[in-house]
């Protein structure tokens, strides 16, 4: 098969639609298309990954030069995108055992746990803090968030103690000057957070009561 001719991102293309049969042969005939970045700044793995494709994502792992943790032109990792994914767990979990590094941070400044927070996966957000070295719950974007800001803002009662248990902030701003809080009251959980165990911790939040009327206000009257 005479892959420089056909097409410089065949294998890219084969991880994209799905072709696992299409795939391994154009691995096989030349693995180093496995190391080149396509017009979308990805490389085959990041197809691979997105593909939601374990099988295809083995056979690169198995490569000499694999990096588990090479970033696209966004600087998302493949273990990014798997845990973005619905059911994406078998694919960050073979990631991980390549050697991913779950602290890596894309150029927005997130890490793997604010992805995980985002989709509410617990199994993943354990899975990742017992790993050696932790993924760290301290780590802000660049828009000041931690991932605690993310597990609230979609009520996560459960993902947000487990990131304290983890050393996260409870009460840190980000940069709008909102705490975790804020942004659960704006998204419609504020009750699910303040009722939980938290709430006793988060209302004596240094503001809160204040920022907190000023979102019940807002909403009222939008």
């Amino acid at each position: 098969m005479d892959t420089e001719r056909q097409e410089p991102f065949a294998l890219h293309v084969a991880a994209r639609d799905g072709k696992v049969s299409l795939f391994e042969s154009l691995l096989k005939a030349e693995s180093k298309l496995a190391s080149r970045k396509d017009e979308d700044g990805r490389l085959a793995v990041h197809w691979a990954v997105s593909s939601n494709n374990p099988e295809m994502v083995q056979m690169l792992s198995q490569q000499r030069d694999f990096d588990p943790d090479v970033q696209d032109d966004m600087g998302w990792t493949p273990l990014m995108i798997a845990v973005s994914l619905r059911d994406g767990d078998a694919i960050a979990e073979l990631l991980l055992r390549a050697g991913a590094d779950c602290n890596v941070k894309n150029f927005n400044g997130q890490n793997a746990l604010h992805f995980v927070a985002s989709r509410n996966n617990l199994d993943m957000a354990k899975t990742l803090l017992g790993q050696d070295p932790p993924a760290s719950a301290r780590v802000r974007d660049k828009r000041g968030q931690y991932a605690i800001h993310r597990a609230a803002a979609i009520g996560s009662v459960p993902m947000v103690s487990l990131l304290l248990k983890h050393r996260s902030p409870l009460n840190a701003t980000d940069d709008s000057g909102y705490t975790p809080l804020h942004h659960a009251v704006a998204e419609g959980h504020g009750k699910s957070l303040l009722n939980s165990s938290l709430g006793s911790r988060l209302i004596y939040a240094r503001g809160c009561r204040r920022y907190c009327g000023g979102f019940n206000q807002g909403r009222r009257g939008s």
